[in-house]
């Protein structure tokens, strides 16, 4: 074989590797059931279901963030938010959520198995959900809780104090978490308090929240 020839292939092989693994990835639009992408800088418009050339699959998409699947691993992103990585030597998970126009952060998650939209709320001391919100999850908190009173906006409150056995954000998985429970229809939003965000790293950026795995 020429001694030209063997650089050549080794070259070729190298490019491949690089190209099959390293991606850069940004979401520059968010609709419901499309994402517009910027992969390797080539614009991709992509449905749910849709994989483009370079291996990046849409799972789902709303307005406020995408589940990409990139070599069997899921990754939320939110808008103008970019990724860079081989993918292959992740190992923590996380998610990134773009803040809303009202700046709120809002997380599709599930408790105790189920499944939730969330609002990202530091200055809850736990999770904290309505009675309705409860009996739609499933959570005995009058058999199962621990009566006490909690301060609101609007003074104080009859509450039950439940453990979860679960919370999950986009793969994050926390057990055993404190959660209180309000009669009535307040909160109107579960609210993703500290009980779980203390127990998770929290970064925010330019409108963007990212949690991952301690």
């Amino acid at each position: 074989m020429s001694k030209y020839l063997l650089p050549s292939i080794a070259l070729f092989i190298s490019l491949l590797a690089v190209n099959a693994g390293a991606l850069e990835v940004q979401v520059n639009g968010l609709f419901a059931g499309k994402a517009v992408l910027n992969i390797n800088g080539k614009q991709r418009i992509l449905r749910v279901g849709q994989t483009s050339p370079e291996g990046v699959r849409l799972v789902r998409a709303n307005s406020e963030s995408a589940v990409l699947e990139i070599n069997g691993q899921q990754q939320s992103l939110g808008l103008n938010t970019r990724i860079g990585s081989s993918f292959s030597a992740a190992s923590r998970k996380k998610v990134s959520i773009a803040r809303n126009k009202n700046n709120a952060y809002y997380v599709n998650g599930s408790i105790n198995g189920r499944g939730a939209r969330m609002l990202v709320d530091t200055g809850a001391t736990s999770i904290a959900m309505n009675s309705a919100d409860a009996k739609r999850l499933g959570i005995d908190y009058i058999r199962e809780g621990k009566k006490g009173n909690v301060s609101t906006a609007s003074g104080v409150t009859e509450a039950w104090f439940v453990q979860l056995a679960q919370v999950s954000v986009a793969g994050i998985k926390v057990h055993n978490v404190q959660a209180g429970v309000l009669e009535g229809a307040f909160p109107r939003q579960i609210l993703l308090g500290m009980s779980f965000l203390r127990r998770v790293k929290m970064e925010e950026s330019d409108g963007v929240l990212i949690l991952s795995e301690q």
